[in-house]
């Protein structure tokens, strides 16, 4: 019995590539295919499928990682594969979180989509083996420590110092000290140069 697969991912070209992958693949059949996350959600709410193919910013009110939260709600038991052209870091953090069994990295593709549809359909858990790396001015971004991952989040989102400091429960100087480091590493005028930066690359999305 072939595994039943719905796809949902707005580029039409990676739509259609998705597509193919499954239409010549043993053991898979197309059940949907969708330009929006909300149309996978609400297909899988009324019908059996075993395994999502998810792009993570998709138009429309839910993206890719909403809907695969929603899904593994609803039917735990059918399988998600998340996959994104964005370095942003935390999507992979949440995407463990939910229980999604599989990230692919589109720009990366360490291994092709075929062999993390069928690794995944085999039981494992499929993610990359280690961060895209990201030009960012005078660095990369895998120079960053996780702190100050969490402050240039908040720090795209146009959060204060104090904002920042309250969220994370440091003291302000502690916020402004891993800023000025990552001044110093970028070579950045600004907080919001870097801000700005951190956007335009994916680094950090934040919508």
């Amino acid at each position: 019995m072939a595994y039943r697969v719905v796809i949902a991912e707005d580029f039409r070209m990676i739509r259609e590539i998705f597509e193919n992958a499954v239409n010549q693949s043993d053991g898979y059949e197309l059940a949907a295919s969708y330009p929006t996350a909300q149309q996978a959600v609400k297909y899988i709410e009324k019908n059996d499928a075993d395994l999502v193919l998810m792009d993570v910013l998709i138009p429309g009110s839910m993206n890719g990682l909403d809907a695969a939260e929603r899904i593994k709600k609803i039917k735990p038991g059918v399988r998600i594969i998340i996959v994104t052209s964005m370095p942003e870091l935390s999507y992979e953090k949440r995407a463990r979180e939910i229980g999604v069994e599989g990230f692919w990295q589109k720009e990366v593709q360490e291994q092709p989509i075929q062999e993390i549809m069928d690794r995944t359909m085999a039981g494992e858990t499929v993610y990359p083996s280690e961060q895209p790396k990201i030009n960012i001015g005078n660095t990369v971004s895998t120079e960053f420590t996780d702190r100050e991952i969490e402050i240039l989040t908040e720090l795209v989102a146009g959060a204060s110092n104090k904002e920042i400091a309250d969220k994370l429960s440091v003291e302000q100087s502690t916020v402004k000290m891993h800023i000025s480091n990552m001044l110093s590493k970028t070579g950045y005028h600004s907080r919001l140069e870097l801000a700005v930066k951190a956007r335009h690359y994916g680094l950090v999305i934040n919508d």
